[in-house]
């Protein structure tokens, strides 16, 4: 009985599967080598372009920073004898982090009149985005004449609505 397993491994046949198996292996090795060796240059490649793209923006223009104003804006106002509320959820786009801080000082006379201009509004106008993009011109406005009675500068380019809801 040893004799036939010593014969079955000295078979060319098993022996040409055997170097086979061992290719594939192999194959399969240097293709995952291959594989990794790529993710990591293409990573790496990526990584630095951003730091050089920094250095060729234009000094000029610093970088957006948004600003979430928390929390939401609700407004509740008369429409035909009938309570209606809106929600606002509002960012502040500004480009220097320090003069947002300082506006942050201001932010209680800031939120007083964005509620009184939204109380103020007219449903049919808000259900259009025309009145919403209208409003939130107003709003941007309105928040860049306190930044500049209280800095003396316009802190915000603009306000974005993030959410608006009317109900």
């Amino acid at each position: 009985m040893a004799k036939s397993e010593t014969a079955a491994v000295k078979d060319p046949a098993t022996k040409g599967k055997l170097k086979l198996i061992i290719v594939i292996v192999l194959a399969l090795l240097l293709a995952i080598g291959a594989s990794v060796g790529a993710t990591w240059f293409f990573m790496h490649s990526a990584q630095s372009k951003p730091a050089e793209a920094a250095d060729a923006a234009p000094v000029g223009k610093q970088p957006a920073i948004f600003e979430p104003m928390a929390p939401a804006f609700v407004a509740n106002y008369n429409q035909n004898g009938r309570q209606r509320y809106m929600q606002v959820s509002i960012t502040m786009l500004g480009r220097n982090q320090a003069d947002l801080e300082a506006l942050k000082v201001h932010m209680p006379v800031i939120r007083n009149n964005l509620v009184m201009l939204f109380s103020g509004q007219d449903f049919a106008t808000l259900a259009t985005p025309v009145g919403q993009e209208m409003l939130r011109q107003k709003a941007t406005a309105s928040v860049q004449e306190v930044a500049q009675k209280e800095l003396g500068k316009v802190v915000i380019e603009q306000l974005l609505f993030t959410n608006f809801v009317l109900q």
